[in-house]
């Protein structure tokens, strides 16, 4: 079928908006009719070349809800009409990291970024002029439709408001998850880092202080209102702050959420992380770098962790739904997260936003003139 997408055909160029084809689904495949897409940091990345995709143009996009339009052959888990969020990491449930509970590791993850689909190897999308396309993380929610594998979607209640839903896609079970499951963030443990959804984690996992850290004033204050006891605006001024408040103790867990990281800063986070403590880091550096700052003898005489941690450590098929249901009574606070809805067209000004720390996040939303 003919629809529009947001290509990018160079590294550091805007997103632009083209017509493409997206075939029929084949066997194991759904296809989508797109509601709503999160706008994350880590698309960003593919626009500077952090995350480098096979070749080009790429149809950007990772997290997104909708509603099932079409099945292909063998699907049993879904039906035409269900809501469904998509898992940016598929989730087979065969594989050995399926089968041994780490479902974030699927094997099918090693295929995310290459752009053919794990059904059948072959490319699905093809711009107006043929070439082929690739999409992010075999997904592509920067368009009003999608065909994609039933392992990268996870069926929904259907009275989840679909911005709130799409954010469950990636951020979500990533932040949350960097501290109850990556982090294992217990009752009366001191943690710090960057990240509403992390912070909202640690807060519910029962920690004591939980200082964030962010540059841009308007998000300490949004950190403060879902739960932190203190925010800061770097790593060096939260120190002394966290040194005085835990008696120099430091903080047992450290959740690094940001949206890039840089090698030089790691000896700076695991500075305020207690001993035998662990600095979970979340936030994607740029794939083609491997420097890093980090003071090995006090890495052992302290014998602290330094964890990396994708997709919060999540199952998909569990936790997304499991998420969601937290948000529909309350106990988890979604909505307030998204500051801003967009229309595709309006993506690089989202973008912007993004980098100009005027969001916590922003959402594309569809309507009848996408479609």
């Amino acid at each position: 079928m003919k629809t529009k997408g947001a290509l990018l055909r160079e590294h550091n160029k805007p997103w632009a908006i083209e017509d493409i084809e997206i075939g029929d689904p084949k066997a194991h495949e759904i296809k989508i009719k797109m509601e709503a897409a999160g706008m994350c940091h880590s698309d960003h990345h593919l626009m500077t070349g952090g995350i480098p995709m096979a070749g080009f143009p790429i149809l950007g996009g990772h997290e997104g809800a909708g509603v099932v339009a079409e099945v292909g052959e063998g699907v049993t888990d879904f039906e035409v009409g269900d809501h469904v969020v998509l898992s940016f990491i598929p989730s087979c449930g065969k594989c050995p990291s399926c089968q041994s509970g780490m479902a974030n590791l699927c094997d099918f993850g090693a295929m995310l970024l290459q752009g053919e689909a794990v059904s059948d190897n072959t490319f699905r999308i093809q711009t107006a002029a043929g070439e082929n396309v690739y999409p992010m993380t075999l997904l592509g929610t920067f368009a009003p439709y999608m065909v994609v594998h039933e392992a990268s979607a996870v069926k929904i209640d259907k009275d989840i408001p679909f911005e709130v839903a799409a954010l469950c896609g990636c951020g979500i079970p990533t932040g949350y998850g960097s501290s109850t499951r990556s982090g294992d963030v217990r009752p009366g443990e001191d943690v710090a880092g960057v990240g509403t959804a992390a912070l909202q984690g640690a807060v519910i996992s029962g920690a004591r202080n939980v200082f964030a850290i962010d540059p841009v004033e308007w998000k300490r204050e949004q950190a403060l209102k879902f739960g932190a006891t203190a925010a800061f605006a770097s790593v060096e001024e939260a120190a002394m702050a966290i040194a005085e408040t835990t008696h120099g103790g430091m903080c047992q867990k450290v959740i690094v959420t940001v949206g890039e990281v840089h090698g030089k800063d790691v000896d700076l986070w695991m500075g305020i992380t207690a001993k035998g403590g662990t600095c979970v880091l979340t936030g994607m550096g740029n794939m083609l770098e491997s420097d890093v700052t980090l003071n090995l003898a006090m890495l052992t005489l302290l014998q602290k962790n330094l964890q990396g941690s994708i997709f919060g450590g999540a199952n998909p098929k569990l936790d997304i739904p499991q998420l969601l249901s937290m948000y529909k009574i309350g106990k988890l606070n979604i909505a307030d997260m998204i500051t801003r809805q967009y229309r595709l067209d309006q993506i690089n000004e989202g973008y912007q936003d993004m980098l100009d720390g005027r969001n916590i996040r922003g959402v594309i939303r569809y309507t009848e003139e996408d479609w």
